[in-house]
């Protein structure tokens, strides 16, 4: 089905390109305005302008990190437009000279549920903070995006629950790729690219015909929508296996709001370019801290005289300098930096896993990255 765009605005400054595949796994390279990202690529969440618990240098000298998410939602509610163009743009506000990638906002003004009314114009929502009343249209969003000069935007898209009826899925995803077009028709800025966001559930005819709705659209990227919303993890696998190849292959293919280390690795696997999610950087608040040898809740009364570090394989400065005790000490004692430290080295181990698995795509020997990956997990286990 063939598409006409009045607009011709495209962005001048993205580029991508696969540079090896092993399997379906890929390897590739996304130019965007403030930087090159090698793909594929873990993305940390700093949803209103902040990685909590990281400062940016922490990010870059530390983690590793080559692109970070923000939400369009929560900048737009605070600190707003106005105070954001103060600055210059989101970028120069949070001191973040590497690119950004905002969510449309869509996601969260559909979480709140009976607090918002949809329509075909947009979507009119409650805000949970003042409990002011909003609409977000897909020109708005485009709008509020390109003042917060996102290297990456995101489409305004409907994202249904997991087992909503198909008929309601049908209209949602028609709605969705009318959205779509009047994003790309709304966008004026060529140093920001637009990835349009594909719906459909775990059914593989709609996820067909979806892709084929927007097939045509040019979007700079594409991404999987709708998962990750409590559907079973292997019917997410299967969803992602059967979606991935219906992508087009030049452009980056986004698995949004995944997710945990086996998710990373399973769907690379299956051709996924990048993945964002918050559970590094949620769950390392609470103590509970991802390791190449499984996961290790080090507020647990096991780890108290334990004087290893989380991860004997890891290079963070946390396990470089720190021991399970210590950071069980800081935790129990409420103490600032014990969230900080295993906040840094959740991320760091998530950037050294994807960066491990496209060394092993780059060199043809991934399944034996995969299969290693798992054998280490389930060795260790969950303590």
């Amino acid at each position: 089905m063939m598409t006409t765009i009045q607009n011709d605005v495209r962005c001048d400054t993205f580029a991508f390109k696969e540079v090896a595949r092993d399997g379906a796994a890929r390897a590739g390279e996304l130019t965007l305005t403030h930087g090159t990202v090698q793909t594929p690529i873990f993305m940390p969440v700093g949803t209103v302008g902040t990685v909590k618990a990281m400062r940016p240098d922490e990010l870059v000298d530390e983690v590793k990190a080559q692109i970070i998410l923000g939400n369009t939602y929560h900048l737009y509610l605070r600190p707003g437009l106005e105070v954001i163009k103060l600055h210059g743009g989101l970028h120069k506000m949070m001191g973040w000279n590497l690119p950004i990638l905002t969510d449309s906002g869509g996601y969260q003004v559909f979480s709140l549920k009976e607090l918002r009314k949809i329509r075909e114009e947009g979507v009119e929502f409650q805000d949970h903070i003042s409990g002011a009343r909003h609409l977000f249209t897909p020109e708005k969003v485009i709008e509020i995006q390109e003042t917060l000069g996102s290297d990456i935007m995101m489409a305004f898209d409907e994202c249904p629950p997991a087992g909503a009826e198909e008929r309601y899925m049908q209209e949602s995803m028609a709605r969705t790729t009318r959205w779509e077009k009047r994003c790309l028709e709304a966008r004026t800025r060529r140093d920001c690219a637009l990835f349009g966001i594909g719906q459909g559930g775990t059914s593989e005819r709609l996820r067909r015909q979806h892709l084929e709705e927007l097939g045509d659209l040019p979007f700079e990227g594409m991404a999987i929508g709708g998962l990750s919303v409590g559907e079973e993890t292997q019917a997410m696998y299967d969803t992602v296996e059967f979606t991935t190849p219906m992508m087009p292959d030049h452009k980056p293919k986004y698995l949004m709001g995944v997710g945990k280390p086996q998710d990373l690795v399973e769907c690379i696997a299956r051709g996924v370019d990048m993945f964002d999610c918050v559970i590094p950087t949620r769950n390392a608040r609470n103590g509970h801290c991802f390791t190449s040898r499984g996961d290790v809740v080090v507020r647990n009364a096991v780890h108290r005289d334990d004087l290893r570090p989380l991860d004997p394989d890891c290079d963070c400065y946390t396990c470089q300098n720190f021991s399970r005790s210590y950071l069980r000490h800081l935790l129990k004692s409420r103490e600032m930096l014990g969230p900080q430290l295993c906040t840094l080295h959740n991320l760091r181990y998530f950037l050294r896993l994807v960066g491990q698995a496209r060394e092993a795509i780059l060199e043809g020997r991934f399944e034996a990255f995969r299969k290693r990956f798992h054998q280490l997990q389930a060795e260790g286990g969950s303590r």
